[in-house]
């Protein structure tokens, strides 16, 4: 759909809800414009899609004007023209960022109920009640994990940037090394002189290690010994005295044995992921899963034998060759194990996916609402709460990724990564930093991508850690500065 702009330049908040309204190659035009007069500045928007035109307009006084409500107003007029137009209401109304939760978060640790939060996301974003409810329930989590930082905690994330085959719907960027692993030892070489630093700075700086989260890719593609060493240097580099959660992300059954999963338990890590995305064994193959069923069986049983208490599970709601039943039988199996935490993705399909390279027929999205409704009731019944939630570009139906737990078993670094309210530190290739500094502003450091780059430019990601650190210090004297005034 093409979009035309008149009196104003935000081009971005409006195009960005109109890609979440509107499926990608949709035709027709759309026109943003926004009227500035003397009391009122007014947004209408116009949209003509298959011989039908439809306009909406909403307005502020213009004394009132900002940066924010001014685009705001601009959305509110887009979504109310487009939802003239669409087949059926869309759950997050006018919300077309990743992080929907972050509003309601934000109202309630300003002191703001639940109920006037939920009162925001109807009455500004024009939410749907199942969604206001989804949302609201996830910054509950959020306010009790914020209630456990204390000044100068900071998550630490460690990423692994491989996996032993690319699964079909992965955009992820990992090296797929089959039998190739020449590159793994190198890339470990360098993340440890990154660790190495890192424990330096952290110490010298005062911060402290509040939840640490080993992702990837897949982080168990490292063979045990190489698992072992990456532990070990964890453990000997960094002060985990107020760790209170360490995560090794498992991921796919097909890397994990026995062994490996007590090394990892023995060596200090007391939440583990084993992620099936189904248990249907047509679905995995159509995905490009090379495990199947009862390999997920096996490997969550071994890591309860390996002293495992807390171990996350993953589905995606919309695979290739699934249906409504598949799905619904896939996640009362998953609920049978009683997993602390089940995490339930609505399939994104994004370029560089072999999934949409080649175009494969998936569940429509008529079926993904069922998959995602029952799985929003169902885990409801069996004692799971929702506690963090995010979306996604292209994802199936416009729905969201939402992760849900048993009572007191949430995911800590989940909710500090994605509401973003402390300080996330990342090692490794494709880690991306983000610091909190005074004033609610976020810097973001990335390091290089792929493995070979990283590998390539450690020296330039060293001097970047203690740039980092550099500013995360003038940002303490700052709100020294600011709390002493």
């Amino acid at each position: 759909m093409d979009l035309k702009l008149i009196g104003h330049e935000d081009r971005y908040a409006v195009e960005q809800l109109q890609m979440s309204l509107f499926p990608e190659g949709t035709g027709g035009q759309a026109v943003s414009a926004l009227h500035r007069g003397d009391v009122w500045l007014t947004a209408t928007a116009k949209i003509t899609l298959d011989g039908r035109t439809v306009t909406a307009s909403r307005r502020l006084k213009a004394a009132e004007e900002t940066v924010r409500l001014r685009r705001r107003i601009l959305q509110q007029s887009f979504y109310l023209a487009a939802v003239q137009l669409l087949p059926q209401i869309p759950a997050w109304g006018a919300l077309a960022g990743v992080r929907p939760t972050k509003i309601t978060t934000k109202h309630m640790l300003e002191g703001g109920s639940a109920a006037s939060a939920g009162k925001l996301l109807k009455d500004v974003y024009y939410v749907t009640p199942e969604r206001r409810t989804l949302a609201v329930d996830c910054s509950r989590s959020t306010v009790e994990a914020v209630g456990k930082l204390e000044p100068g905690d900071v998550s630490l994330y460690v990423g692994i940037p491989f996996c032993p085959t690319r699964c079909a719907y992965c955009s992820f960027v990992s090296r797929t090394v089959g039998k190739r692993t020449e590159l793994m030892e190198p890339y470990l070489d360098a993340l440890l002189k990154e660790l190495e630093l890192t424990g330096q700075l952290l110490e010298s700086s005062g911060r402290k290690v509040r939840t640490l989260y080993i992702g990837g890719g897949t982080p168990t593609t490292l063979t045990t010994e190489q698992m072992i060493r990456l532990l070990d240097a964890i453990r000997e580099r960094l002060d985990l005295s107020r760790c209170i959660e360490f995560t090794v992300e498992g991921g796919r059954p097909d890397t994990l044995d026995l062994e490996k999963l007590r090394a990892i338990r023995d060596h200090g890590a007391d939440r583990m992921s084993i992620n099936p995305q189904s248990m249907s064994d047509p679905v995995l193959k159509a995905s490009g899963r090379p495990h199947r069923g009862e390999d997920v069986l096996r490997s969550y049983r071994q890591a309860v034998e390996a002293g495992f208490d807390a171990i996350n599970m993953d589905l995606i709601a919309g695979l290739p060759s699934d249906t409504v039943e598949g799905f619904c039988r896939s996640l009362d199996q998953v609920i049978g194990l009683e997993p602390a935490n089940i995490t339930v993705h609505t399939l994104a399909l994004k370029k560089g996916a072999d999934l949409f390279e080649r175009r494969v027929e998936l569940p429509s999205a008529e079926d993904v609402a069922k998959m995602v409704a029952y799985a929003n009731e169902t885990l409801r019944k069996n004692g799971y709460k929702p506690y963090y939630l995010y979306r996604q570009k292209y994802m199936s139906g416009s729905f969201e990724n939402v992760g849900w737990s048993r009572e007191g078993l949430d995911c800590l670094y989940n909710i500090y990564m994605m509401e973003e309210v402390h300080t996330i530190i990342s090692l490794g290739g494709g880690g991306m930093n983000k610091v909190n500094l005074p004033g609610g502003r976020l810097e973001r450091f990335h390091n290089p991508k792929f493995p070979e780059q990283y590998i390539e430019m450690i020296g330039s990601v060293l001097e970047q850690k203690k740039e980092l650190f550099r500013l995360m210090g003038r940002g303490d004297n700052a709100e020294c500065t600011m709390h002493n005034a």
